[in-house]
């Protein structure tokens, strides 16, 4: 039987982890080789990008690195972790207007400066900074850049806000309320976190496991994306079946020869003649000239 091969977007649900939705989606679709970009926290839900047999290949490529969530930021406390899951630091009940409050979420977009929370899984000398967190160690963290392209905030009741944040991957939701309570002077943590949107896909998209666990098998498998719609945002190039075959066997394609004029440097999506997808490649410069190499085959 031929391995699955594909992207599916799962609707994670709260209470486990992105590596148990591996899990189990190695036993629905029978096969090892599944991996997923863009963790999410177990308290958190959304969309979560699944990579299924040769698919799996492709995370370190991925293109689009823009993501949205849905989040409720509750102002009057603080905690260790940021979130509602840790240990309260801080209570107050002097809650700003909301009029304050949505004036300093606008002073939140654009390009910003985040330090990244001990409860994270970034690595410090090779362990992750959750891990030397629940062992009651904090290091220190250096503040990153990220971007928030929009920010919408509406009043759910007196302490709760609804966010809808565009952001930059690297972006975090806990920090970014946990910074705006500290701008108002009275605390702030994330209650909630839903992902809406990541790799280029909508949670419209999605699917929960507890509806995979219900389908059948061809049902399950008729759920897989192409893998070349993760790199739908570059350029098609088709080759000859000539060409191809050179291409498939290592050798660079040069541009004069297929009339093509890409930047070096740039990646393209490498197609044969009928316009089907076999690998991601990218344009180097050579002794005689650019040319279109393969840097990752995805179909044999």
């Amino acid at each position: 039987m031929t391995e699955p091969s594909g992207v599916l977007i799962v609707n994670k649900h709260t209470g486990v982890t992105s590596h148990d939705i591996v899990g189990k989606i190695r036993r629905l679709y029978n096969t090892r080789r599944v991996g997923h970009t863009g963790t999410l926290d177990p308290d958190a839900s959304g969309v979560l990008v699944i990579l299924i047999g040769r698919a799996a290949k492709a995370a370190e490529y991925l293109v689009s690195d823009t993501k949205k969530y849905r989040a409720t930021l509750r102002l009057g406390l603080t905690t260790d972790t940021e979130d509602a899951s840790g240990n309260i630091l801080t209570e107050s009940k002097d809650i700003p207007s909301a009029d304050a409050v949505m004036s300093v979420c606008r002073d939140f977009v654009g390009e910003i400066e985040q330090i990244p929370p001990m409860y994270s899984a970034l690595k410090k000398d090779g362990q992750k900074l959750c891990d030397l967190a629940r062992r009651g160690i904090t290091v220190e963290r250096q503040a990153r850049k990220v971007t928030v392209f929009e920010l919408k905030c509406e009043q759910i009741n007196e302490t709760d806000y609804a966010l809808d944040v565009f952001c930059s991957s690297g972006t975090y939701i806990r920090t970014l309320c946990a910074d705006i309570g500290k701008t108002l002077g009275c605390g702030g943590i994330m209650a909630t976190l839903e992902r809406t949107y990541a790799g280029g896909f909508s949670i419209d998209d999605a699917v929960s496991i507890s509806e995979l666990e219900q389908t059948s098998e061809e049902e399950r498998l008729s759920r897989l994306i192409p893998t070349e719609s993760l790199f739908e945002e570059l350029p098609k190039v088709c080759l000859s079946e000539f060409f191809e075959k050179l291409c498939r066997g290592g050798c660079e394609i040069y541009q004069k020869k297929i009339r093509t004029s890409l930047p070096v440097g740039k990646r393209v999506r490498i197609a044969d003649k009928d316009g089907k997808f076999f690998a991601l490649g990218e344009v180097k410069e050579y002794e005689d000239g650019s040319a279109i190499k393969a840097i990752k085959t995805f179909e044999l």
